[in-house]
């Protein structure tokens, strides 16, 4: 089966189906643990990130404050 004939037969799921779907794929690709290579530009913009971060550490938040936030907008 093609690329095209497969996404014709995943159209034909229900949205929650499709939900399903995706999730089954992005937890079999997470389950390889196969390193995905960078382009040159996205590890530049980590490397720009993570110097910024250990330049001022106090900026930005943490991960509860933002989880926090978040949930509060439900």
């Amino acid at each position: 089966m093609d690329l095209e004939e497969t996404s014709k037969e995943i159209m034909k799921l229900s949205v929650a189906e499709r939900i399903l779907l995706v999730e089954e794929i992005w937890d079999r690709i997470a389950a390889e643990q196969e390193p995905l290579e960078l382009s040159e530009a996205q590890r530049r913009e980590l490397d720009r990130r993570l110097d910024a971060c250990e330049a001022s550490p106090r900026e930005g938040s943490s991960w509860e404050d933002v989880k926090a936030r978040v949930t509060a907008m439900k």
